[in-house]
């Protein structure tokens, strides 16, 4: 690595319960699941996480509830070696949980109950305001308030700091608070629910982007699972093929591909080369079971790159 690249990352900490179970209940139907795990997550969590496995400083700015989970989400983010001084708890609030099921296809749904996530606020950005003048990319999610994603974006701009949002859950955006934005990355379905375009393939992934950009963002990357991804901006539009890999368990692994490309991209590297790094790093992210305990270090993923690097296919990477 040619540089130690400083990450800061302003948004969700939850803790994951996951449910593998070889097919969903039907309404008033009780089943019994093949087996549970829990874990640390949340979106803005995790791609603290593979920032910091891949080799990043990273600095979280957060908030969690006074329950069992707070503490020990701290504690986590600690030994991980992220500075945790802007992760606060919230008297009178629970924590983030996220309810995950995972079919025998190792593809998920998720429910988020926000808790102490809500109450990220923009005057928790303003404070930690020397540690993200500092960063070389800002990363942000939709599990915490609106408000403070585009007040965070601003903030950006006007440090002239690298952001990176990641609309995840999908929601109404309001594209003028994201203009001059430097990286807009949905999935297939975000995409779709905050454009209405569906997204089934490559060409429809072109269109939902530039309808994306119209709206002032400097680049959009839309992930597309088995595909790879798709970045699109004013001076380019191109496909990015994903890896083959065996996938166990999808859960967490855009948030791999998130956390990786910030440090990619921070690092120095051109673009293309931080994206197909990213695919793959997203993609061995789905091998193992769980998100943040699935991740890659620096080391093990080199090793992986080396012998792929000149190849690429189809892969469930994100």
């Amino acid at each position: 690595m040619a540089t130690r690249p400083r990450i800061a990352v302003v948004g969700s900490a939850n803790i994951d319960l996951t449910t593998f179970t070889d097919r969903f209940p039907n309404p008033g139907e009780t089943i019994f699941g093949q087996k549970f795990d829990l874990g640390f997550g949340g979106k803005g969590a995790n791609q603290a996480v593979a920032a910091r496995l891949c080799g990043a400083d990273v600095f979280m700015v957060a908030r969690v509830g006074t329950d069992l989970f707070g503490p020990a989400t701290i504690e986590n983010f600690k030994k991980l070696g992220i500075d945790a001084a802007h992760v606060k708890q919230v008297p009178g609030l629970s924590s983030g949980v996220a309810p995950i099921f995972v079919d025998p296809k190792g593809q998920n749904r998720i429910l988020v109950v926000k808790g102490a996530n809500d109450a990220v606020k923009p005057a928790d950005v303003d404070a930690a305001a020397d540690v993200l003048k500092s960063a070389g990319c800002i990363v942000l999610q939709f599990e915490i308030p609106l408000e403070t994603v585009y007040y965070t974006v601003q903030f950006a701009r006007k440090h002239n700091v690298r952001c990176i949002v990641n609309p995840a859950p999908a929601q109404p955006v309001d594209t003028k608070a994201l203009e001059g934005l430097d990286y807009f990355i949905p999935n297939e379905s975000e995409a779709e629910t905050i454009t209405g375009i569906p997204v089934r393939n490559a060409d429809d992934a072109r269109k939902c982007a530039r309808k994306l950009l119209d709206g002032g963002i400097r680049r959009v990357i839309i992930t597309l699972g088995s595909n790879g991804c798709l970045v699109a901006g004013a001076d380019i539009e191109e496909h990015v093929p994903a890896f083959r890999v065996d996938t166990v368990d999808s859960t967490g692994a855009g948030d791999a591909f998130i956390g990786s490309f910030a440090v990619f991209l921070a690092e120095g590297m051109s673009e293309r080369e931080a994206l197909r790094r990213a695919n793959l790093y997203a993609g061995l992210s789905t091998t193992n079971v769980g998100t943040q305990k699935s991740f890659y270090d620096r080391g093990r993923f080199e090793s992986e790159w080396g012998s792929r690097a000149r190849t690429g296919s189809a892969s469930t990477s994100s």
